[in-house]
């Protein structure tokens, strides 16, 4: 069992102090109507399925994320292993070697809280001690026991996805009965070991993990049912960018996703999404603030 209740789902995610005194993501009390916030992404890999490579060069990747937060990014998620379809595992040592230099850099130049998109707790354990204030897990803290002792410790943000299998094997032919309740009785039994280690219910957030183990029909049915994958009352996390669903039903590359990805992310936030993570910041936190007047009552007053 939880061992204390979530926030209820009108309180909005917010960026806020992290005690260290850095930003990390927490809800946020009161009855504030709140905005959608955007992940900017930044890989600094050579085989993300859509950016790899652009960004393996320190430089280049700080360049990339003060870029993403002039355009409107509200958390930068930095990653060092690919967890595409089909990926290949990468040592500890290789992925602190790709991302602690950039976090080291953006840390004090950064008005905003980075992320970092691991699965090893050696990994988080340095980002964290460097600089970042959320952990993004894409095995939601399964994949390395250790991983929800560091997370606590420093009291940190988590972000616990939902995926069925490995990277290297997710997509060979993945089964659900129905898949939005199975995606969140898993997240709801993941945000409890989460608390029951110590993390706070207010730093999880939850992700249905778009792409990660399902099949088009699959994500589609999760983005017409947000709403019952947020009635535990965690907020949620929605990473559609340039995702080859959109690509199946568009046929369109890699690089022809954008319109795609921006109706995603608009029906996302209409279906009660607290953070969108995108490549695109320009152009996806003009998504995100229009669907906000929209769907956010008192965001946009004239």
């Amino acid at each position: 069992m939880m061992n204390s209740a979530p926030a209820p789902l009108h309180h909005p995610l917010a960026v806020l102090p992290d005690g260290r005194g850095r930003s990390t993501l927490r809800y946020r009390a009161g009855p504030a109507p709140g905005r959608t916030l955007v992940m900017g992404i930044l890989n600094v890999t050579p085989d993300s399925f859509s950016d790899g490579g652009c960004f393996e060069q320190a430089e280049e990747a700080v360049r990339h994320a003060l870029r993403m937060v002039e355009e409107g990014a509200d958390v930068i998620d930095i990653g060092g292993e690919s967890t595409r379809p089909g990926s290949a595992p990468v040592s500890a040592e290789e992925e602190m070697r790709r991302v602690l230099p950039v976090i080291e850099r953006l840390v004090a130049v950064l008005p905003v809280p980075l992320s970092i998109d691991t699965r090893k707790a050696s990994v988080a354990c340095a980002a964290l001690e460097a600089g970042a204030g959320v952990v993004n897990d894409v095995s939601a803290l399964l994949d390395d026991p250790e991983m929800a002792d560091v997370v606590a410790s420093f009291g940190a943000a988590v972000v616990l996805m939902h995926k069925k299998g490995s990277p290297k094997d997710m997509q060979q032919n993945p089964r659900y009965i129905d898949v939005v309740a199975e995606v969140r009785d898993f997240l709801t039994e993941r945000a409890e070991a989460a608390q029951a280690a110590g993390i706070a219910p207010e730093a999880i957030i939850i992700d249905p993990g778009i792409g990660f183990g399902k099949r088009p029909e699959h994500n589609l049915e999760l983005l017409r049912d947000l709403r019952r994958l947020k009635s535990p009352g965690y907020p949620l996390l929605l990473g559609t960018s340039r995702k080859t669903t959109i690509g199946t039903v568009l046929n369109l590359p890699v690089d022809g996703r954008l319109e795609g990805t921006a109706a995603t992310v608009a029906l996302g936030i209409a279906g009660g999404a607290d953070m969108v993570r995108v490549h695109d910041v320009r152009a996806m936190s003009r998504v995100a603030r229009m669907s906000d007047a929209v769907v956010r009552p008192g965001f946009f007053t004239p």
